[in-house]
């Protein structure tokens, strides 16, 4: 990585199509794990290919060198990557390309990765796929495809829960919610459909005006009252709308990116979303003020952000586009509290209570020095 984050490559190689983050939890380790997981297109004389970087939390930093990497075709770069989602265990992924759906397994030694293919025939030949995601308990997996298709399956079985040839047009986004109940896509003619995952059945359609566009969409999971926040285009107006999942009406909205947004994401514990736009910028939000905290202008300079993903341990995300690749950015906002920072301010304040309490009884009046026995004065 260079100064401003951007990724490094070996020469002749592609740029970063795609990219998400692994979190993988040892139970040698007292922390988590994490890892950065690449998808490289093809270029002249190099593969498309997946790869695997380690992550150095103190620097905010990827390692320069890979872990490993998986050649996705030989000899060309047709099959290239387009998107790639992680299972919540942390030691399988699915990648996105071209002409289907890869499935990897992810072995973690003590200073290597191994990406071992894995044979998915349900998956391997569905075609191009705009959207893919698991679900919270790791349970689901969904696709959403060009041709508007949408498939969800069990896993790690991947028997086949639901296969809707007509959920829309074409897709333009998709999410899972926390609890794994729901699932919301939308569409490039700007509708969006909410889909009961257990009974695979669709179960409402957003409401909009004529003139409304849905477009990318995304679940809070802070864990509170569930919301659903959906941008929305409306002629030269581009805003965020928050939605009440549990009668699925709008609760409010506000603009906060000011001009066309071309995705959306939100942090794993649920306190900020990022929106990219069209000519290359992003903006952080803090969920509860709902107001913009980082900016960071020209990151993909004249290129739409194609993706956003927030680190799960740290305040830092991967954005990447078509033109520049894949850019690492460590958010200005404020510091969240760990957890031996807790332990710590309650240690603090246990002592000092028991420091004022022994002043106290050292200082007393003659209620707490009250002779006792042979030694209480006579009466007068």
């Amino acid at each position: 990585m260079d100064s401003g984050g951007r990724e490094a490559s070996a020469a002749g190689a592609g740029k970063v199509a795609c990219a998400a983050w692994i979190r993988r939890r040892d139970e040698k380790a007292a922390a988590a794990r994490v890892f950065a997981a690449y998808g490289r297109a093809g270029a002249a004389g190099s593969p498309p290919a997946l790869e695997v970087l380690g992550f150095d939390a103190k620097e905010c930093a990827l390692s320069p060198e890979l872990l490993a990497r998986a050649v996705l075709e030989e000899g060309g770069a047709g099959d290239a990557p387009r998107g790639i989602a992680v299972h919540p265990a942390g030691d399988e992924l699915v990648c996105a390309t071209a002409k289907g759906c890869r499935l990897f397994k992810l072995i973690f030694e003590e200073f290597s990765v191994r990406i071992i293919p894995r044979d998915a025939p349900p998956l391997e030949s569905v075609g191009p796929q705009k959207c893919l995601a698991f679900s919270t308990d790791g349970a689901k997996f969904a696709i959403g495809g060009e041709d508007g298709r949408l498939r969800i399956f069990h896993w790690p079985s991947m028997s086949v829960l639901l296969d809707e040839p007509k959920a829309h047009k074409s897709f333009r986004d998709m999410d899972i919610s926390l609890d794994s109940e729901f699932l919301v896509s939308t569409s490039t003619d700007g509708s969006a459909r909410i889909w009961k995952i257990e009974e695979g059945t669709p179960l409402v359609n957003l409401t909009r005006s004529s003139d409304e566009k849905i477009e990318c969409c995304r679940f809070s999971r802070d864990g509170m009252k569930p919301f659903l926040f959906c941008t929305v285009a409306k002629g030269s107006k581009f805003v965020t709308v928050v939605w009440n999942i549990s009668d699925w009406k709008r609760i409010g909205y506000k603009r906060l990116l000011g001009k066309p947004i071309s995705t959306l994401s939100v942090s794993l514990d649920g306190k900020y979303l990022a929106l990219g736009s069209h000519d290359g910028d992003f903006c952080a939000v803090n969920v509860k003020k709902m107001e913009v905290s980082h900016w960071s202008k020209k990151a993909h300079l004249g290129s739409p952000v194609t993706s956003i993903e927030f680190c799960p341990t740290e305040r830092v995300v991967i954005s990447t586009s078509n033109q520049w690749g894949a850019e690492l950015t460590k958010l200005n906002v404020p510091a969240d509290w760990k957890e031996w920072q807790l332990w710590l301010v309650l240690l603090a304040l246990f002592l000092a209570s028991a420091a004022l309490f022994y002043m106290f009884y050292e200082h007393s009046d003659s209620f707490w020095n009250f002779p006792m026995g042979r030694n209480q004065p006579a009466k007068p």
